[in-house]
């Protein structure tokens, strides 16, 4: 016996369509007719995506802030620098548009730290780095003092 399958929903065939007929049914007050699973799945998935992105910056952010105090490459300093200014910029708009990251962002330095750490040291076997973060750890001074 074949087993039917039911047709694709919108969501699965075109993300964009369904997002702007799920606005307009909102908009509409128009509430039963939502597709609430899959409304539930991107609300989850977005909140799912800052918390990637805010993981992703603040190890970039670290690894360059260590190679730019510790890797004696000068030709590199004005690159890592670079990179530094713009991960701090990029994790500072995501702070200011999700506020409640900020408390995530404390607790989830000693997993970034190590991260940025163990990478840096693969890259940089000829460097020798601490094992702990020599500078202060508060958020608004890892994106905003200059440590070099």
């Amino acid at each position: 016996m074949v087993k039917a399958t039911s047709p694709p929903t919108l969501y699965q065939q075109d993300l964009v369509a369904w997002c702007d007929d799920t606005v307009a049914k909102l908009k509409a007050g128009d509430f039963a007719a939502l597709d609430i699973d899959a409304l539930i799945e991107e609300i989850e998935g977005l909140a799912g995506r800052d918390r990637r992105e805010l993981k992703s910056r603040f190890r970039v952010l670290l690894a360059h802030l260590l190679k730019r105090i510790y890797v004696d490459a000068p030709d590199d300093y004005r690159g890592w620098e670079i990179t530094i200014r713009e991960q701090r910029r990029q994790l500072l708009d995501l702070l200011e548009q999700s506020p409640s990251l900020r408390n995530e962002a404390e607790s989830l330095f000693p997993k970034c730290w190590a991260d940025a750490l163990a990478a840096v040291r693969e890259d940089y076997p000829q460097t020798v780095f601490p094992d702990r973060w020599p500078g202060s750890a508060d958020l608004d001074a890892l994106l905003s003092e200059k440590f070099w």
